[in-house]
């Protein structure tokens, strides 16, 4: 396909998404590509895969990249990297990575952990002094942070909607003005007696990282994980800087019913909870080399498979467990404005999942996204 004829399409699509959810510009959009596919009958539902696929670009996303393996391997990618342009998908697309950077953290905190640097068991209070206002009464450990049973409530943004922080997406909420505007409000539960997501207690593990280590958490993430497992596709962001360096697909939101390009935006609030950038390879190895026990040493890493015992628990450090169609599938899911991700396998890697889906609502359902491009990994 020819640049003027992407180009025209990608004019369509822009129409067709303005025009409400029967836009039918998508129909002309180029097929989606596969490789490496395996058929047996233990390996992926490429059928299902395909079809996943099948319409993209469309009013839901404007560019997807899926990886599956374990037993058997297969790959796919279907859309555009730009509505301007209509140029094709990267394969080696980076995309903001979102809340998957949590499971990055968990792996860095049971590092230092196995090393003798942190004590699990020990308190916020203890190893950071001031950090926690008076009303924290009982102490949170590190456990508690990476299991989300801290009770510490989230801190202030700039909305509640992708609309809201729309305008504000070059201004600046430090990691510290985030957790200070949180831990004002008092505790939410007593430690440990309940479990309730949200990015603050990952941001706090990042200012533990760093006073631990006496080092930036970015640098502790690239020499402890990134360099060691070649993923030369995944940083950090340095400082405020809004941009995705090196190759990627720009990311739209709907906002009043129209694609907006949300790809440059100031994540640096996001800190430890979710400002990392990867690429699905990258994602891949880490999770393999994960699970595999070649990141965290074998005791701490029991902790990424256990979920702590109180009313509705999934979560454990850094992980969620899922049942999907019958199995067992431990994973993590992130959303920025224009980027979805997910990161899941199963405990023994017969099946993995790597997925970036650009979706024009990525903060919004969540399942959606994942019955219709992470289900069919799944179904056998």
């Amino acid at each position: 396909m020819n640049r003027r004829t992407r180009t025209a399409l990608a004019a369509a699509l822009l129409l067709g998404l303005t025009a409400g959810p029967l836009a039918t510009a998508a129909h002309a959009a180029p097929a989606p590509a596969a490789a490496s596919a395996r058929d047996a009958a233990d390996g992926p539902d490429t059928a299902a895969l395909r079809a996943a696929l099948a319409g993209v670009p469309d009013r839901d996303a404007t560019a997807a990249l899926i990886r599956v393996g374990g037993n058997g391997r297969w790959t796919g990618a279907a859309g555009v990297r730009d509505l301007r342009t209509g140029a094709p998908v990267l394969e080696n697309a980076r995309f903001r990575a979102g809340s998957t950077t949590k499971v990055v953290t968990a792996a860095l905190v049971l590092q230092l952990a196995a090393e003798g640097r942190i004590d699990l068991d020990d308190s916020v209070q203890q190893l950071m002094p001031g950090l926690l206002p008076a009303t924290f009464a009982k102490p949170v450990t590190v456990r508690h942070l990476l299991n989300f049973t801290s009770g510490i409530q989230g801190g202030d943004g700039f909305g509640n909607t992708v609309a809201e922080e729309y305008p504000h997406r070059f201004e600046t909420i430090t990691p510290q003005q985030s957790v200070a505007s949180g831990t004002a409000k008092g505790p939410a539960f007593d430690p440990g007696a309940q479990q309730h997501y949200n990015n603050i207690n990952y941001t706090i593990l990042g200012m533990l990282v760093e006073k631990a280590t006496g080092d930036s958490y970015a640098h502790q993430a690239e020499v402890r994980i990134f360099r060691p497992l070649g993923m030369t596709g995944t940083s950090f962001p340095r400082g405020t800087d809004p941009r995705i360096h090196g190759p990627h697909h720009r990311g739209y939101q709907l906002i009043d019913g129209k694609p907006v390009d949300v790809t440059e935006w100031n994540m640096s609030d996001r800190f430890a909870a979710g400002d990392m950038i990867s690429t699905t390879r990258d994602m891949e190895r880490f999770l393999t080399a994960l699970f595999r026990g070649r990141v965290v040493p074998g005791p701490q890493l029991e902790e990424m498979f256990t979920v702590p015992d109180v009313p509705g628990a999934t979560r454990s450090a850094g992980l969620q467990r899922f049942t999907v169609n019958g199995k067992e599938v431990w994973g993590k899911t992130g959303a920025r404005p224009g980027y979805h991700t997910v990161v899941a396998a199963t405990r023994d890697l017969s099946r993995t999942l790597v997925y970036s889906v650009n979706s024009t609502d990525a903060k919004g359902d969540g399942l959606a996204i994942f019955q219709r491009f992470g289900l069919a990994a799944f179904n056998r």
